[in-house]
């Protein structure tokens, strides 16, 4: 399911630039690359309305990510922006008290949560 949802730098350029720069600024050079090629998989579900996270990989909800698990807190204009990340990869994107993101690709839907699109609107 993972390969055919959408990737994240065509659905949310803005965002995937400022991962890039912010990743950049933290010296992680690794993940610069990773944050290019993430995919929209689903969107976060909780219904906050300060929420716009979403998984850029499947995982079972309510499971730990285990060994190889880490939190890299990005240090953004506005909000908090933090990834987590397992075995150098990107897996969810926790977008909390931010402006609410634009898609750029109108109709671009996540694959799963049952296309739920808190705090997000099309271009």
């Amino acid at each position: 399911m993972t390969q055919d949802a959408p990737l994240v730098r065509d659905v949310f350029p803005d965002l995937t630039a400022e991962l890039v720069r912010l990743l950049e600024e933290e010296g992680e050079r690794d993940l610069v690359v990773c944050a290019l090629d993430l995919r929209l998989v689903a969107e976060c579900d909780c219904g906050d309305g300060f929420c716009q996270s979403f998984q850029t990989h499947d995982h079972p909800p309510g499971r730990p990510y285990g060994p190889g698990h880490r939190m890299v807190c990005l240090i953004p204009e506005r909000g908090m922006l933090n990834l987590d990340v397992v075995d150098h990869r990107i897996v969810y994107v926790e977008i909390i008290d931010r402006p609410a993101m634009r898609r750029a690709v109108a109709g671009a839907s996540p694959v799963g949560a049952g296309g739920a699109e808190v705090g997000v609107r099309e271009v």
